[in-house]
């Protein structure tokens, strides 16, 4: 897919304070970092600007404050993180924005790194406050955008300070939108979805593209109990997102008229509560009897999943099979996330349940492309306008 927005690497920096919204929304466990696969993500973009001359100012989010300081939601444990990957001091601005951060961001020279507090500390950020994207925009020369994973929002940091500077697309925000819209306009055939989650209402934008776009969709999680209800099989204490019934089934009326595939399980796990020392039922069919609830695809679904996943030309994979976080419901999920690593095919993954299967079997590293966003990948993949994106610069 040809990007049609201005990439920080054409931007003119040396010399220049630029303004980078970064996904750092980590986990964080006893004051530590405990995962620091984003912060990560975001090096090549930091990296190429330090190189060039640039000085640097972080934003970005972490957990959702909800417009208040909170101080378990501080940056510090993030900018001594990065500070440690990147082997420099990374200083932590004493707000988001103000006199005083405008004095340290002025104060910075080229190869400087700096990280803003947590921009949601600030009420008008999720609002998209004009005031607070001028006050951001005081803070650089240039902006970029390299947070995929909250570009589907037009916040003050994503949308707004993109209309107070010229605003580039970061190195891992222009590869996101690369690689996901290749999936879309030119993938190799066959082109094979696979789908988990528990909402029909999260992925069925998705759906209706991909039955006109995909050869085959694969259903799976807790969202197929709302097509097998709309098919009027009992599904037990199972969870069941009620108003995705109605959906499901009209997804299932587009897939007879179109020329995709659309799979629901065969058979089912089935566990008396969500628990990993429940009692446990495998591989009796679909239907769940009172008392019951389905908590993964059954065996001979896995198999199935996996070889339409080994004889893809394009795989891409959105939502985990079942409850993988409990041993006795993970077997569905490890054998699509082994399927999709063992593939011949080009293989994408996205969503933060899909990612972190993939984390936990080991097999992040066997993958072609490991999407940072979730609803913006989704929205992307749907078709949707990224008000991140749309607000920088053209070409």
């Amino acid at each position: 897919m040809s990007f049609a927005k201005a990439s920080v690497r054409d931007a003119e920096v040396a010399g220049k304070r630029v303004l980078v919204r970064v996904d750092f929304n980590v986990p964080l466990d006893g004051g530590r970092v405990a995962d620091d696969t984003r912060i990560r993500a975001a090096l090549p973009t930091i990296e190429l600007l330090r190189e060039r001359g640039a000085s640097v100012v972080l934003v970005s989010h972490l957990g959702r404050p909800k417009g208040r300081v909170d101080e378990a939601l501080s940056m510090r444990p993030v900018a001594e993180r990065l500070g440690e990957l990147l082997g420099t001091e990374v200083k932590l601005a004493p707000g988001v924005v103000g006199i005083e951060a405008e004095s340290e961001s002025l104060g910075l020279n080229s190869g400087d790194v700096m990280l803003l507090e947590n921009v949601r500390f600030e009420p008008g950020e999720t609002e998209n406050d004009g005031d607070l994207a001028d006050s951001l925009g005081r803070l650089a020369d240039l902006y970029v955008n390299d947070a995929f994973g909250t570009a589907h929002r037009a916040h003050a940091s994503t949308e707004g300070v993109a209309h107070r500077l010229p605003g580039y697309a970061g190195l891992l925000l222009e590869k996101e939108v690369e690689e996901l819209g290749r999936v879309v306009e030119s993938p190799r055939r066959p082109l094979v979805v696979v789908l988990g989650g528990a909402k029909v209402s999260d992925k069925v934008g998705v759906i209706d593209r991909f039955l006109e776009l995909a050869d085959r969709i694969l259903i799976g999680g807790a969202m197929c109990f709302s097509f097998f209800r709309s098919q009027g099989s009992p599904t037990g204490d199972s969870l069941v997102e009620e108003e995705g019934v109605q959906l499901a089934a009209e997804a299932l009326d587009r897939a007879r008229d179109s020329d995709c595939e659309l799979d629901l399980p065969t058979d089912l796990v089935l566990g008396r509560e969500f628990d990993a020392e429940t009692e446990v039922k495998a591989g009796e069919g679909i239907v769940v009897p009172d008392g019951w609830m389905g908590l993964d695809i059954g065996p001979a679904t896995a198999t199935a999943y996996a070889e339409a996943i080994g004889a893809a030309g394009t795989v891409l994979w959105n939502g985990p099979m079942g409850a993988f976080e409990l041993p006795p419901f993970a077997a569905g999920t490890r054998a699509v996330a082994e399927a999709v690593a063992a593939s011949p095919a080009t293989t994408v993954v996205g969503g933060g349940d899909s990612v972190a299967a993939l984390q936990q079997f080991g097999l992040a590293e066997k993958v072609d492309w490991v999407s940072t966003g979730g609803g913006a990948s989704l929205e992307l993949l749907e078709g949707k306008k990224l008000p991140g994106v749309e607000a920088l610069r053209n070409v």
